[in-house]
């Protein structure tokens, strides 16, 4: 694959606008396209939409060369890289509707010999459902792999941590799932433009599945983290030294518990194994149950503390989903402040979250909960509750708690 191949990025996400910047940094000329008017305008100043360390610098830079720029409507291009939403719907199945809706809009350019490659996350079959689908719309391009007019089709999932992004692109090994293996090798020849990790190619549904179980391997094992802080609390015992001791064992080590699992990662993928082997994934279901039921027992414990208050004030330091990031998708945090405002009316909830500047709507509009500044919020408290370890709550100097209740789901005050 030339770097100087067209690439179309369909989603200028998390995702699809990092791998737009550092494809059009190494050479590719690259056109994002979004269906938000505003996202696309901002990409086209140079400004990025989100935080996200060393990713603005990259985009003002290869805007400002004419290597990236940003529309509403999909083009011809070289190779097409579909990096969309692919949520859950309340069966916890996937929703493949974005993945469906950007394979309708990439058809009708296509001209034969394009590789076509989907970056979101997805339930084994699914990059094979989008080539069904857009040789349905373009069986004039139905020629099998190395025939004219062929089209290639690829699943290469990304495996970043936000705050991140912009490092682990580049230097991360990269799963390269082929829905043929001629389609596997021009997907890793594009992907060897800029990544100087491995390069693993394999097939299309051992890509998908691979990225499932990774995420999944970690929420097993963070619900076993999450179980065990329920039974301490229950028991008297401190979950934090019991692990710390625990872990001096050679072959041991057990991760740290907090108030549930976040992110648009491990909290979902999981249940794309679930809704693809039901009767089979028996242990993958009940952590992810552990995990989700994590916000309940927080929920329960902070009403108990309040109860000792008449009009209590909780601070709630933190609703990112992980420490020092402004991303509240899937975040517990953010869903155990709505149910705290609901279960206790009479009480005021500040919020303290130095990575945003309003509270998502669905806070905003709830009337005993407002976004504070950390020493103000803690000099106002009853109860201060403890959701994510950002760096400025760990600077948090101890005497400010004296006489607060302290509910610290993360270990901070250890």
């Amino acid at each position: 694959m030339e770097s100087s191949s067209t690439v179309c990025v369909i989603g200028l996400g998390y995702i699809g606008l990092p791998s737009a910047a550092i494809l059009a940094a190494n050479g590719s000329r690259v056109i994002g396209v979004d269906v938000d008017a505003h996202r696309v305008a901002e990409i086209n100043a140079g400004r990025v939409p989100f935080v996200e360390p060393d990713l603005e610098s990259v985009v003002a830079g290869v805007v400002a060369q004419g290597r990236l720029s940003a529309q509403l409507d999909v083009p011809a291009a070289d190779v097409f890289i579909v990096a969309v939403p692919t949520p859950f719907g309340h069966d916890r199945d996937v929703d493949p509707s974005f993945v469906r809706a950007a394979a309708a809009a990439i058809a009708p350019v296509l001209r034969g010999d394009e590789l076509i490659i989907l970056e979101s996350t997805s339930p084994p079959g699914l990059t094979e459902e989008m080539a069904a689908f857009v040789l349905e719309q373009r069986p004039d391009l139905s020629g099998d792999g190395g025939m004219p007019n062929s089209l290639y089709f690829a699943h290469c999932p990304e495996r970043v941590l936000p705050g991140r992004i912009m490092t682990e692109i580049v230097d991360n090994d990269r799963i390269i799932g082929g829905v043929t293996p001629l389609a596997g090798e021009r997907a890793r020849a594009l992907y060897a433009t800029f990544c100087k990790g491995s390069l693993l190619v394999t097939d299309a549904r051992t890509s998908e599945m691979a990225k499932l179980a990774e995420n999944s391997f970690r929420d097993v094992n963070i619900a076993f983290a999450n179980e065990l802080s329920v039974i301490c609390d229950r028991l008297g015992i401190d979950v934090w030294e019991l692990i710390e001791l625990a872990n001096r064992h050679p072959r041991v080590n057990i991760l740290q518990p907090g108030p549930g699992v976040g992110g648009h990662c491990i909290a979902v993928d999981p249940w794309f194994i679930v809704s693809a082997a039901p009767d089979e994934a028996r242990l993958i279901r009940l952590a992810r149950e552990v995990n989700d039921q994590k916000p309940d027992f927080v929920v329960e414990k902070v009403v108990a503390e309040a109860s000792a208050f008449r009009a209590p004030r909780i601070v709630a330091l933190g609703i990112a989903f992980k420490a020092d990031i402004e991303d509240l998708r899937e975040s517990p945090s953010r869903a155990i402040v709505g149910r705290l405002a609901e279960k206790l009316p009479e009480a005021r909830l500040l919020v303290v979250e130095p990575h945003i500047e309003r509270l998502p709507s669905e806070l905003e509009s709830l009337a005993n909960v407002e976004l504070a500044e950390l020493n103000e919020a803690i000099a106002l408290a009853d109860v201060v509750l403890i959701l994510v370890d950002h760096q400025l709550f760990k600077q948090l100097d101890p005497k400010a708690l004296t006489g607060k209740v302290v509910v610290d789901t993360k270990g901070l005050l250890r």
